[in-house]
Formats: C-alpha cells, sequence, structure tokens
C-alpha cells in the first residue's frame, strides 16, 4: 500500500522558512528554541511601534504628516515571561503618556500560560519549591517563591467570590466535619480546623457549601456560620450530619429549629473502641454493630442495655459515651432505610477529606491562613468537577423524603 503523501506545506511559508533557517543555522533543538525565542522578540518589538504609531497618526520621522500634539517619547525596557522564556523589551512611549499597548498591556509581565500553569501545579498540590524547579526545567524562567504566591493570591477574589455564592433553597441533608492543618502565625506553627459543609439538595446532587478556618468551637460561632449559611438563601435544611462539634446543637436550634441532627455513628464507633483493649476489639465492635443495625430505636435500645451488661464493668467509658449520645445518635431511626443510608454517616465528608489531605501533604506547613484557603479552594474546585451525579436509587429517596418532610421540599427544587 502506498504511503499517503505528507500535506503540501505553503510554497511562501517555506521559503520564509528557509531564509530563516540560513541566517539563524541552528544546530541543536536549543539553538531553534532560542531562534524562535528572537523571533517572537522582534514580532512583539514591531507590533509595539506599529501600535503606537496607529494611535499617534503618523510613521517615525514623518513629522510632515503630524496632526498631533502628541509625540514619540522614547522608549522604558521591560521583561516579560514567555513560555520560551524571559525576553527583554523596548516598550515605546507617547509625551502625553496616553499610550496602552494592547498587544503587551502595560502592567502584564506574563505573555505565555505560565501563571496558570502555576496555579494549576499549586492546586495539585506542588510545594513553592518543586513548582519553582519545573517552571525552570520547562520554560528556564525563575520564579521566586514570593512571585509564586502573588501568582497563586490572583485566585483569592474568585475563591471568596465563591464562598459568598448563593446556596439551594433547601438541603435534604448538610453534612459537617472538621480537618486540621498546620499554618505559620507569628513566628510559631499552629493548628487549625477546617471546617467544611457538604449539602445534598432534593435532586440528589451534592455540592461543597463551604470552607471555614475556625476560631474555637462554640455556640457562637457556630450561629456565625449557619447564619452566613442562611443569608446565602437557605431557608431549610432537613438533616445535618455532624461529629460531635461543640456548641453546635444551641446553634442549629437558634438558626434552622426545624433541623434533625444526626451525630456520625462510625465516628461513634471509632471513638468508642479507643478505650477497649486490643484483645476485646473483635468481640466489643461486633455487638456495637448489633446496635446501630437494629431495624428500629426499641430494638438498638435492647442492645445497648446488652452491650452495658455485658462490657460496661470493664469498659464504662465506652459504653456511657452510646448513653450520652443517644438523643443524636438515633434519629436516624425515625426514617426509612433510604434516608438512613444518607445522613447516618459522614462518610461522604470524610472522602472529600481524604482527597483535600492527597492535594495537600506536600505542603507542610501553610505561610498564612490565605495561602491555605487559596489551596483548599483550588483543591476543591478539582475535586467537585466529577460530582455531576446522584446517588443510586435517589428517585425512591426522594420519595420518602416527601413523604417525611411534607410540605418542606418546593417542586421547583427538584
Amino acid at each position: 500500500m502506498a504511503r499517503k503523501s505528507r500535506k503540501e506545506r505553503d510554497p511562501q511559508k517555506k521559503a520564509i522558512m528557509k531564509q530563516l533557517l540560513d541566517y539563524y543555522q541552528p544546530k541543536t533543538v536549543a539553538e531553534m528554541q532560542e531562534m524562535l525565542k528572537d523571533l517572537l522578540r522582534d514580532a512583539l518589538q514591531d507590533s509595539l511601534e506599529a501600535e503606537l504609531e496607529e494611535e499617534l497618526g503618523y510613521e517615525r520621522y514623518d513629522t510632515g504628516n503630524k496632526q498631533t500634539d502628541n509625540s514619540r517619547n522614547g522608549h522604558t525596557t521591560k521583561t516579560v515571561r514567555s513560555s520560551m522564556g524571559q525576553i527583554e523589551l523596548d516598550v515605546p512611549r507617547d509625551r502625553d503618556g496616553e499610550f496602552e499597548p494592547q498587544i503587551v498591556p502595560r502592567y502584564q509581565r506574563d505573555i505565555s500560560d505560565i501563571e496558570m500553569k502555576v496555579i494549576n501545579m499549586y492546586a495539585s498540590g506542588l510545594s513553592d519549591r518543586d513548582i519553582e524547579g519545573h517552571i525552570k526545567d520547562i520554560y528556564g524562567v525563575e520564579l521566586s517563591p514570593s512571585l509564586i504566591s502573588r501568582i497563586t493570591d490572583k485566585i483569592l477574589p474568585k475563591a471568596k467570590e465563591w464562598q459568598s455564592r448563593p446556596l439551594q433553597d433547601v438541603y435534604a441533608c448538610v453534612f459537617m466535619d472538621a480537618i486540621h492543618f498546620s499554618v505559620r502565625e507569628e513566628g510559631s506553627v499552629v493548628k487549625k480546623a477546617v471546617y467544611s459543609a457538604m449539602g445534598v439538595d432534593p435532586s440528589g446532587h451534592k455540592e461543597i457549601l463551604g470552607l471555614w478556618i475556625g476560631q474555637n468551637e462554640s455556640a457562637r460561632y457556630w450561629l456565625g456560620i449557619l447564619n452566613e449559611i442562611k443569608s446565602r438563601g437557605v431557608k431549610d435544611i432537613l438533616v445535618m450530619s455532624v461529629d460531635g462539634l461543640t456548641g453546635f446543637n444551641e446553634a442549629i436550634a437558634s438558626a434552622f429549629p426545624s433541623t434533625d441532627i444526626q451525630k456520625c455513628v462510625v465516628h461513634q464507633v471509632r471513638n468508642s473502641t479507643k478505650l477497649v483493649n486490643w484483645k476485646d476489639m473483635k468481640a466489643f465492635t461486633s455487638d456495637m454493630k448489633l446496635i446501630y443495625r437494629s431495624p428500629d430505636e426499641t430494638s438498638a435500645l435492647i442492645q445497648l442495655d446488652a452491650l452495658e451488661e455485658k462490657w460496661g464493668a470493664r469498659y464504662p467509658h465506652a459504653v456511657k459515651s452510646w448513653r450520652a449520645n443517644w438523643p443524636e445518635l438515633s434519629t436516624f431511626y425515625r426514617y426509612p432505610l433510604e434516608i438512613r443510608r444518607m445522613i447516618y454517616t459522614t462518610n461522604a465528608m470524610e472522602n472529600f477529606h481524604r482527597q483535600l489531605r492527597k492535594v495537600t501533604k506536600t505542603k507542610g506547613a501553610f505561610v498564612s491562613a490565605d495561602a491555605l484557603f487559596k489551596s483548599l479552594y483550588l483543591a476543591t474546585e478539582r475535586i467537585t468537577e466529577g460530582w455531576t451525579g446522584r446517588p443510586v436509587n435517589w428517585r425512591s429517596t426522594l420519595d420518602q423524603l416527601l413523604i417525611m418532610f411534607p410540605d418542606r421540599i418546593p417542586l421547583t427544587s427538584l
């Protein structure tokens, strides 16, 4: 079979390329890249001169056709970053200071996609030092840590806009949990809690409602967050699934008095096993499983009594924690199986947090709360790109929600 002929090149382009190669005579790929960089510099320089000529209305030295009081006023040296490395330009000026270049705007220092690549690398979890090395190796451009920080800071306005965006009227369930990071503050490294809220709307789609870099947990702090959520358009939350956040119950009762609270059963199991000797772990865990897998609350309380009778003397604090948390642990028994699956654990939130950890694990201690926030925002943006589907059998879950919460789910939200 005959080979397909290569697409014919434009003869004029071919002739120009031959002239360039004859002039530069590159012997290596690096020399060819330098040739292209030199051509880019000349093309930009000529374009800038042409722009000023168009602005003034006469060619250089052609004062006979000059019809303006404005005139050329020398040049200003400017270094820009390109995908081929740094390029030094002589930007022409006019005497009246009215000239605004278009091809390379006055304050633009990057004419490549390097800034976006820096932001993408930052979003992927690369450290500033790694980004600096990659950009230098690939593009031959040196970026200092402070410049990388300024580039990524450009994402902050967008991140804050996202944090204050309007939300849905109603959420079937909102999960709230904390994750901790190291942040530099006043010369020392401190642990900062980041509280995230994940909402599942009546159509079954989930989204991150916001990220809050926390203060100490208190009813007042939580009330501030919940009121912020209300101000962004949320009128009702059917169920809140949380993990023992201090002061949260009082805050939710004030902000969303009709909302049911479900404490995470999985966290309760984990916290209980911390108090149990390893040789009893398997048996104790099996007995706890009988509680939260019971078909109804009455059966669950019977199993809790059995747990206390068997293990109460040996592990009193583990059993007492079930008793103390029972009002919020047992909320899911009120609902049919479809809703129980959705609310009795914060696993969906934990999975989100695991993905945040994966992206931020190379960062070490963040230099500031803003640095932490922009990193988490970029990671969240990437993680949630794939959140387009909804849970299997959501139609059945929605039917049960409409029965259990009549008049609280507007049809417009479905």
